[in-house]
């Protein structure tokens, strides 16, 4: 008799610790659950804050392409880029090519393709950020300097009369991967968990030299 109650006994500590076990493992997958969406957040964060670096980057490859071709005389739309590979290649610097723009700057992050979309000169995509610029800015966008200066009257004039057409010197190129460009955006179209220019919408995000 003794026996058989210490063995009850020791089963019923065996159907406690088992319920135990279900109720913390409950707890944890309840734990995962509400941290799952800030993870997953997070993660986008990150990448998002990838894609800034590498747009930048971008730009900055953009600026040191159009101050070189201006140099060799090139002015205007002619002295802009046409492809990402052009930015790839370099500039010549005596009997070299000075590189000025990293392989991995010129893939978008964000987007599944990966590939950056270029914008035009007179893109109605650059307008819109111009806009949004400005607003962030309180009422005046960031100053222009030097070689980009040539582009601002392109850009004002579309302003002030709230066109949204293409101002002679080329198609619109927002959308192809070749064609005089004056930057960069992602093809991504979701949401943003930060912003850029109080932009909270990955392709209205314009990487470019125009205010750098």
């Amino acid at each position: 008799m003794r026996r058989k109650a210490l063995n009850n006994g020791k089963s019923n500590e065996g159907g406690y610790t088992l319920v135990a076990l279900i109720a913390v493992m409950s707890l944890i997958a309840l734990f995962a659950m509400a941290a799952a969406p800030d993870i997953k957040q997070q993660g986008q964060r990150e990448r998002e804050k990838e894609a800034i670096f590498r747009g930048e980057e971008v730009a900055n490859a953009i600026r040191a392409y159009v101050e070189y071709r201006n140099s060799q005389g090139a002015r205007g739309v002619a002295a802009l880029p046409t492809s990402i590979d052009q930015l790839l290649e370099g500039i010549p610097r005596g009997t070299h090519k000075v590189q000025i723009l990293r392989a991995e700057a010129a893939v978008d992050p964000l987007s599944r393709k990966g590939e950056w979309r270029l914008i035009g000169p007179t893109s109605p995509d650059l307008i819109q950020f111009v806009q949004a610029v400005t607003v962030y800015a309180g009422g005046a966008p960031p100053p222009t300097r030097g070689t980009f200066q040539q582009f601002v009257p392109q850009l004002v004039n579309v302003l002030n009369t709230g066109s949204t057409e293409s101002a002679p010197g080329g198609e619109d190129s927002s959308d192809n991967t070749i064609g005089p460009f004056l930057g960069v955006a992602s093809r991504s179209e979701r949401a943003s968990v930060i912003t850029y220019y109080g932009i909270e919408r990955h392709d209205q995000w314009i990487f470019t030299p125009l205010f750098r």
